[in-house]
């Protein structure tokens, strides 16, 4: 039995000097908030145990209610699938009145929750207000504003590239490995450290390859020539003028650092609903033109390239997510275990999931579960 307590002993010692010599020290946060309190994963409540900047909201605009809010009822198929994914929020606006919500699980209107890659589109909406603004253009270089990317061919890079993931950089988006960098990015706390070293070892503009790094790269080019902190240019933009209701809390990787702009706003599904409101209008809130419509339509349409098959690119503009469904052209912001904030032009819809869960991914790129909440929102409304 002495034995034995040596021999963990002496691996347990032996793996805590692995981690700090590979300066992985990070993995320590990472047990520590998800082990240790029940989960294996990231989860959508885990933003209590970061550090976050606030993005402040003004006057609050408050939804219209549609006549006949709430009088429809979910459709029986929908419910045990809720119940397996754990969803606790389910929202339909129509026509930019609220016609259904309802909540689970202890949430409701006024509940945060982890947008988590969601906040991509929001990144992609603030580099469509710096175009719009005449502070960037969408074919300027990588290297006009990050020095550490004027390499021989790190300056071939273009916010475009960035913006339609086909910068080519050395990323690996493996979400399976507690090692990778996608972790890292998650649990560490030097973000910048950690993106200004990539190297493109594939030519830019090519290829469609989802990495997160992109949209790090990004906040850091609006942080650059705005001169302000993600979380207050989002607040200036986009917060304020939409009338968000509260505050939100973008996730930072250490006390006053850098926010996590490839995830992790902390919002709830009201106001999450309003970046679906703005692209439905065209870019335009409540007579304010946000963005350019010009913008709005690229960033909804599918880049011009190849998935990593070397099919054409069917499913991704700038930041958003794209498909067609039952002959609808539909796009939508997604996060991981199933957050959606789903836009149907045709039905003039915007539908609002937020859960512990998501369905199966399926060939075409997308999930399962997604598909089956926009049928649950036809069924009763169309």
């Amino acid at each position: 039995m002495k034995k034995i307590v040596k021999y963990l002993l002496f691996i347990i010692i032996a793996i805590n000097l692995l981690i700090l010599i590979s300066g992985k020290s990070w993995i320590y946060k990472a047990i520590s908030i998800t082990y240790l309190k029940g989960h294996t994963s990231s989860y959508i409540h885990d933003f209590v145990h970061f550090p976050a900047n606030t993005i402040e909201a003004g006057t609050h605009q408050e939804w219209l209610i549609a006549k006949d809010y709430n009088k429809a009822n979910l459709p029986e198929f929908i419910k045990p699938i809720n119940k397996e994914l754990e969803t606790v929020a389910f929202l339909v606006i129509i026509n930019d009145s609220i016609t259904y919500e309802e909540y689970w699980h202890g949430y409701s209107e006024d509940s945060a929750s982890n947008s988590f890659s969601m906040s991509k589109s929001y990144i992609s909406t603030l580099v469509g207000v710096a175009i719009k603004d005449n502070i960037i253009n969408i074919d300027q270089k990588v290297c006009d504003f990050l020095p550490e990317y004027c390499g021989e061919k790190e300056k071939l890079l273009t916010i475009k590239n960035l913006l339609t993931m086909s910068s080519g950089l050395n990323w690996n988006e493996s979400y399976y490995n507690p090692l990778g960098k996608i972790a890292e990015a998650y649990y560490g706390n030097n973000l910048k450290e950690l993106v200004m070293n990539l190297k493109v070892v594939e030519t830019p503009g090519k290829v469609f390859k989802y990495y997160s790094c992109n949209t790090q790269l990004l906040a850091f080019i609006l942080e650059s020539t705005t001169g302000k902190s993600i979380n207050e240019y989002a607040s200036e933009k986009l917060w304020i003028p939409m009338g968000a209701k509260h505050p939100a809390l973008w996730n930072t990787d250490k006390k006053e650092g850098d926010e996590k702009a490839f995830c992790c706003i902390n919002s709830n599904a009201r106001d999450f609903a309003r970046i679906g409101k703005l692209y439905m209008n065209n870019g335009n809130w409540n007579g304010t033109q946000i963005i350019d419509s010009t913008y709005v339509s690229q960033a909804t349409s599918a880049a011009d390239l190849l998935d990593k098959d070397g099919n054409k690119n069917l499913n991704y503009g700038y930041q958003f997510w794209i498909t067609n469904y039952k002959d609808l052209d539909i796009y939508y912001a997604r996060g991981l275990w199933g957050q959606y904030v789903i836009c149907i032009p045709d039905k003039d819809m915007i539908i609002v999931r937020l859960g512990r869960k998501y369905g199966k991914s399926l060939e075409d790129g997308h999930h399962e579960d997604f598909y089956q909440f926009i049928d649950a929102a036809l069924e009763m409304y169309d």
